[in-house]
């Protein structure tokens, strides 16, 4: 029997359309005689719906009449199986549910990867692919990722959070960042992901900018100094915090200081279609010393076991060519189009890629059934509210 399979894409996010090419890119991959798959798309208010159109990138062009033409399902338990339910119920009509045995999400950014659709998916207890909650939450994180990596003495530029009460006073924070890091820094939304409001400031006027841009998309954002004569240098990761192993390494050649979401989507999609994260110029593998591969290939999988991932990650790296130096960027929990194209390079295929991320996936079933999630007591026997309303001496 076909393991069956929902393919979950899109839902509410400022990479809702990156994620829907990931998504399809996915789907046209996945070894249709091995799994059963259905294409799930969630719109940006988070709807899911399925229909003959939804794996097919070009029905995304009109996307009210893909919509229309197509049927909204909700994903639910029924006794020991998940299905996805055609939503509203209708009336008339054979409307039979699709059940499912694991949910694969290829979903980018805040309210899907960041660990908020892990935890529908562990709530309503189907098995899924990639990072659990924990290490999804954290991973999206740039701070709190930065403070665990920190303790696991992985190179990071110093950097500091601030909020929308810091924000009250642009005058004031803008001070205070040229205080602490001087010109130029880096300021980026603190949960965020393909370069969207990201920018560099080299002097006050840009960071006045950079602070009103990161600030449309995310109430924390993060600065850090900005290295000049920077390379970036990428990396990917396959498995769980027991085994993993890295990919071949890119640098990702850009247009302005840092990569920008320009880069990696739209100016490629002007020539005949976007292919995601698939189409960015690059070089692979990256001009760097069998020495720097290595540290970075060590780094990269040092740090996904450190944040307990599972699936794919791709590890950002930075190198100041000033002084040689390394340092951790960022992590992908669910990077745009998995990375296949640096797997490519050591040997595993985009096909095979896919089947090794549900292989860890149902390994993770596998080790969590050998858990315990319950501990029995009879203290609902012995409870009493005494008769009290303040909520003092409940038992």
């Amino acid at each position: 029997m076909k393991l069956r399979i929902a393919l979950v894409f899109g839902g509410k996010s400022v990479e809702h359309e990156v994620s829907v090419i990931s998504g399809i890119q996915a789907y046209m991959n996945l070894d249709k005689d091995k799994y059963d798959i259905t294409p799930v798309y969630m719109t940006k208010e988070n709807e899911m719906y399925t229909g003959e159109d939804i794996g097919k990138i070009e029905a995304y062009r009109d996307l009210p009449g893909l919509i229309k033409k197509s049927e909204r399902v909700i994903m639910v338990r029924e006794g020991s199986a998940v299905k996805l339910l055609p939503y509203p119920k209708k009336l008339f009509g054979n409307n039979p549910p699709h059940e499912i045995d694991l949910v694969f999400p290829v979903v980018h950014g805040t309210n899907v990867e960041d660990g908020a659709l892990q935890g529908y998916f562990k709530t309503i207890g189907v098995p899924f692919v990639g990072c659990d909650v924990t290490a999804s939450a954290v991973g999206m994180d740039k701070y709190i990722m930065k403070t665990i990596l920190k303790e696991e003495d992985v190179p990071l530029l110093p950097a500091k959070v601030y909020t929308l009460s810091d924000y009250e006073d642009t005058d004031a924070l803008v001070d205070k960042i040229e205080k602490k890091f001087g010109f130029p820094v880096i300021i980026k939304p603190v949960n965020l992901g393909s370069s969207v409001g990201i920018n560099v400031a080299s002097d006050r006027t840009q960071l006045f900018n950079a602070l009103d841009d990161a600030f449309k998309y995310a109430s924390r954002v993060l600065c850090e100094r900005a290295i000049v004569n920077l390379r970036e240098i990428n990396c990917a990761v396959l498995g769980d915090e027991n085994e993993a192993i890295a990919s071949e390494c890119e640098e990702p050649l850009h247009t302005k200081d840092i990569l920008s979401y320009e880069d990696k989507y739209v100016s490629n999609a002007t020539k005949g279609g976007s292919k995601g994260m698939a189409s960015v110029s690059r070089k692979i593998p990256a001009d760097i010393t069998p020495e720097m591969r290595e540290e970075i290939r060590s780094l990269a999988v040092k740090s996904f076991k450190a944040l307990c991932c599972s699936g794919v990650a791709r590890i950002d790296f930075m190198i100041d060519e000033a002084d040689g130096k390394l340092y951790f960027n960022e992590i992908n929990t669910i990077p745009g189009s998995l990375s296949f194209y640096l797997w490519d390079k050591v040997g595993i295929s985009y096909p095979e890629l896919l089947d090794r991320m549900i292989d860890i996936a149902l390994k993770r079933v596998r080790i969590e059934r050998n858990l315990t999630f319950t501990f029995d007591t009879n203290i609902l026997n012995s409870a009493s509210l005494g008769g009290t309303k303040g909520g003092k001496n409940v038992l």
